[in-house]
C-alpha cells in the first residue's frame, strides 16, 4: 500500500510541481547581461586606445549610454526569485566568485595566501562548487536554480523513505515506557500507515487547489482549510487507539513528536539540498 500510494502521490506530485524558465526569475539578471555587453565593448574599444585621453572618452561614452563600474566588494549574490506569489520563494544560488572564472585560478590565488587568509574548509567546499557550477552552465544563475530545484523535488521521495526509520526511533523514545508492549518494527508499520494516510490525503488537497484555480471559486479555499483540520483529527485519532491512551497524553506526545519531526526534518531538506547541490 506505501508503495502503491507513494508512487500515485509522486507521480501526480511530479506532474503538477515543475520549476521551468517562466518560474524562476533572478534579480538583476538584465542589468548583469547589460554589464556583460558594455565590458565586452570596453575591453574592444580600450585596444584601439592610445593615449590616456582617448582612454577617458571611451569611459565617458559608455557612461553616456548607461555603463556604470560595478564595485566587486558590494557585488551580492545573485538572487532567485519566484514569479508566482502563490507559492513564492527568495534565496541565493551560488556564492559570489566573480573573481575566479575557473577551479584552477581559484587554486593557485588560495595556494599563494599566508594559511591565516585562506578560505575555511567549509568556504572553500562551497566556493569550488560554485565556480564549479558558473563553469558547467556558463554562468547562467537561472539554469543552476531549476536544476536544483528540480532535483531536489526528486530527491524527497528518498527522504521521506530515511525519515520513516528516524521517525519510528522518536515514538520509540515517546513511548520508553511501554518498551515490551511495542517494538521498534510496531512504530514503523504504524507510520507506514500514516504515511499512506498522507498521500491520500494530500493527493485530495492538490485536486481542490487545481479545481479551485479552473472554476475560481474562493470558497473551496474554506473546504481546504476544514481538510486541514480533519487530517490533524484523523492522525491525534490514530496515535490514541494505536497507543491506547487518554487525550491528555496522546496530545502532549503528539506535541512532542511534531516538535521533534520538524526538527528533523530541517536537518534532512538542509543535508539532501547539501547533495543535490553537488550532483547537478
Amino acid at each position: 500500500m506505501y508503495v502503491f500510494t507513494s508512487a500515485v502521490f509522486f507521480l501526480v506530485f511530479f506532474s503538477l510541481f515543475y520549476v521551468s524558465e517562466n518560474d524562476v526569475a533572478i534579480a538583476d539578471q538584465k542589468n548583469a547581461k547589460a554589464a556583460m555587453s558594455f565590458n565586452t565593448i570596453k575591453e574592444e574599444a580600450f585596444k584601439n586606445a592610445k593615449t590616456k585621453e582617448d582612454s577617458a572618452g571611451i569611459i565617458k561614452g559608455l557612461e553616456l549610454l548607461g555603463y556604470k563600474e560595478v564595485d566587486e566588494s558590494n557585488k551580492h549574490d545573485s538572487a532567485v526569485r519566484s514569479r508566482n506569489n502563490k507559492s513564492g520563494f527568495n534565496f541565493t544560488v551560488g556564492g559570489d566568485v566573480s573573481n575566479y572564472k575557473t577551479l584552477k585560478e581559484y587554486d593557485s590565488v588560495q595556494k599563494a595566501l599566508p594559511g591565516n587568509k585562506r578560505d575555511a574548509w567549509l568556504t572553500k567546499v562551497f566556493t569550488r562548487r560554485s565556480i564549479a557550477l558558473n563553469e558547467k552552465y556558463k554562468g547562467d544563475q537561472q539554469k543552476i536554480a531549476i536544476e536544483l530545484i528540480n532535483k531536489f523535488m526528486h530527491s524527497i521521495p528518498y527522504l521521506l523513505f530515511v525519515s520513516l526509520p528516524l521517525y519510528a526511533l522518536f515514538l520509540k523514545l515517546i513511548y520508553i515506557r511501554r518498551r515490551k508492549e511495542y517494538y521498534f518494527a510496531d512504530h514503523g508499520v504504524f507510520l507506514i500507515h500514516l504515511y499512506v494516510f498522507t498521500f491520500l490525503f494530500l493527493l485530495l488537497y492538490f485536486a481542490l487547489d487545481k479545481l479551485k484555480d479552473k472554476i475560481h471559486v474562493s470558497d473551496i479555499e474554506y473546504v481546504q482549510v476544514a481538510l486541514m483540520f480533519v487530517g490533524l483529527f484523523y492522525t491525534l485519532k490514530a496515535i490514541k487507539n494505536f497507543y491506547k491512551q487518554r487525550w491528555g497524553k496522546t496530545i502532549i506526545k503528539f506535541i512532542i513528536f511534531n516538535v521533534l519531526c520538524i526538527i528533523s526534518l530541517v536537518i534532512l531538506f538542509a543535508l539532501f539540498l547539501a547533495v543535490t547541490y553537488y550532483q547537478i
